[in-house]
């Protein structure tokens, strides 16, 4: 699964959440793949139900695409998009800026301690055996950061005007990546390059599971996506969702 260069662009001043708007899309049996791309969102949405702060200046896009894989194998693109989103903040980032980047599993873009960058990944089987649409919406902050997060949150630090120039740089990130996923058949040379970008490889985290914690090292993903924890009583676990705590972080 490659994009064309030529894949349609569906640009927005203004909307409800460009995840939504794929939807929509969707419904209405748009051609695919699409990208969808607004300046700001009204009711941008993040993973678990949480809502996505979307002022002007920064990256809201979505990226709509079919594919022959399952829901399943389907997950493998969350890293595809991470992947992504590191290339194209790389890319506009200072060298020594651009080496503080990691992924933290499972779908966010850190600068240091802060979340630069998140991805939400859905997938909606198609009417009338069309096969599986995958829905990835990628939040990248441009020009400045959100307030009132609850958390600590960083931006690329440029001007406003430079977040088309940054969805650039992502859509063609994401065309090398799809690439080399190739319907799941690269997934582990994905996880791979993931892995030798994430956060906290190898070191001890907390993992919060509906409000317990477990604390152990960060060990890996299996083919799935998931997060192999070896446990404090020497236990692998994996861990399909939550959110995780390096120490390093805390």
């Amino acid at each position: 699964m490659t994009l064309r260069p030529e894949i349609p662009v569906l640009r927005f001043d203004s909307i409800d959440s460009t995840n939504e708007e794929a939807l929509r899309q969707l419904a209405a049996e748009a051609d695919l793949p699409l990208w969808i791309v607004a300046r700001t969102q009204t009711k941008g949405r993040g993973r678990a139900g949480r809502s996505w702060q979307s002022p002007e200046g920064n990256v809201y896009a979505t990226l709509v695409l079919k594919t022959a894989v399952s829901a399943a194998t389907a997950t493998q693109l969350s890293f595809v998009a991470g992947l992504a989103a590191h290339d194209a903040a790389a890319a506009h980032l200072s060298p020594n800026d651009a080496s503080r980047l990691r992924l933290k599993w499972p779908n966010d873009l850190m600068l240091g301690r802060a979340k630069l960058a998140g991805n939400l990944l859905e997938s909606i089987s198609l009417a009338h055996n069309r096969g599986l649409a995958v829905v990835l919406g990628v939040g990248m902050n441009v020009a400045a950061p959100p307030d009132d997060t609850g958390r600590e949150v960083a931006s690329l630090g440029l001007a406003p005007s430079s977040a088309d120039a940054v969805f650039a740089s992502l859509a063609r990130a994401f065309d090398i990546w799809l690439a080399r996923w190739n319907e799941g058949r690269g997934f582990p040379a994905i996880r791979e390059a993931w892995l030798s970008r994430a956060l906290a490889l190898n070191e001890t985290i907390s993992v919060n599971l509906n409000s317990s914690i477990i604390r152990g090292r960060f060990c890996g993903v299996d083919d799935t996506g998931a997060l192999k924890l070896t446990t404090e009583a020497g236990v692998v676990m994996t861990v399909t969702a939550g959110d995780i705590y390096p120490d390093a972080l805390r």
